[in-house]
């Protein structure tokens, strides 16, 4: 458990002599095994006080959407597609497909309001690869973020564009053979 230890404030306003920059993080995997890692992270940043959003953009099956995140402690939101089902192919009917662009906009939106200093996009690749994201938008969401907002990108065949800009790329992989 992680203890929160408030600061006393003092009556003038504190200016860093810098902004801290977001960094890009990656992680892939040929199999899923990385979300934990993830999530751990995130629940991390937000118990020390930190605004955090997680975007499942191929998971559903609980009618959750963008307008329902599932709020994990005070600074963690989680959002799906409302969906009745999990995406696994590139075929997507009508609704499916207006789910999930829906909350790829939402996505874009309150990043670059800034309403979040961390975000995770989950299997963000396989969207991409399914050609349901387009990665030219990828790579200007990346670029037009709020310089603060660090980013996590998952999911297995990560475009090559992607790992170009990335700060951090972490690959998790079995360490023998079985």
């Amino acid at each position: 458990m992680i203890a929160q230890l408030e600061t006393p404030t003092v009556h003038s306003p504190c200016q860093q002599p810098y902004i801290v920059e977001g960094l890009v993080q990656v992680f892939t995997c040929s199999r899923r095994s990385f979300l934990t890692s993830v999530m751990a992270q995130a629940l991390r940043v937000s118990g020390q006080g930190t605004p955090a959003l997680i975007v499942q953009f191929l998971k559903g099956g609980i009618n959750q959407g963008h307008c329902h995140p599932v709020k994990l402690g005070q600074n963690l939101d989680w959002i799906r597609c409302n969906l009745p089902r999990c995406i696994d192919t590139p075929q997507l009917d009508e609704s499916e497909n207006r789910s999930l662009q829906e909350l790829w906009q939402h996505t874009r939106q309150v990043v670059s309001q800034g309403q979040y200093s961390l975000v995770v996009l989950d299997e963000l690749s396989v969207a991409v690869e399914f050609g349901l994201i387009p990665l030219t938008e990828v790579l200007d969401f990346i670029q037009n973020r709020p310089k603060h907002v660090d980013v996590i990108l998952t999911g297995s065949n990560m475009p090559q564009p992607v790992l170009d800009v990335a700060d951090q790329i972490t690959e998790v992989r079995r360490s023998h053979q079985m």
